[in-house]
């Protein structure tokens, strides 16, 4: 399955699409929320992992329905360094798949639903990991990446 194409701010208010990317490996991720618990975790195991991605020719981007603003405050005080994008309308959420219906204290509701894409040079989509665990999450991507025998 092709990947989705897209056009989002990041947190500097620099547009970004998915051409952009074309011929490299790309993660995208989809995260709840800037700056709650499990996703601070997630985006510092990030952060911390992407010279090992790097050097592999991947590039990251997470996206959230969180404002350019909010990614900024995010990004600066967890001193990231790759890009998040703002997907307000939810609309490239969608056509990925990462919206969904969540439970929380027995209330259902629609939301971002914690879920990871490889995208290969093609633009295809080629392994997808659903509700990610925070924690093991970069282990899991370098595992998918390895199994692809991509590098």
């Amino acid at each position: 399955m092709n990947a989705p194409n897209f056009s989002l701010p990041d947190q500097n208010g620099d547009t970004h699409k998915l051409a952009d990317y074309a011929g490299k490996w790309l993660v995208i991720y989809f995260y709840p929320k800037d700056s709650t618990p499990g996703c601070t975790k997630q985006a510092c195991d990030i952060r911390d992992g992407r010279e090992i991605l790097e050097d592999l020719g991947v590039s990251v981007i997470g996206i959230s329905k969180d404002s350019v603003e909010s990614h900024k405050k995010f990004a600066e005080k967890q001193n990231l360094n790759f890009t998040i994008l703002s997907d307000e309308s939810t609309e490239t959420i969608q056509e990925f798949g990462a919206w969904g219906e969540k439970s929380m204290f027995g209330k259902k509701y629609m939301g971002i639903m914690r879920n990871t894409y490889l995208v290969n040079p093609s633009g295809e989509i080629v392994k997808t990991y659903e509700k990610v665990s925070p924690a093991k999450h970069l282990p899991q991507i370098l595992k998918g990446l390895k199994e692809l025998q991509a590098f």
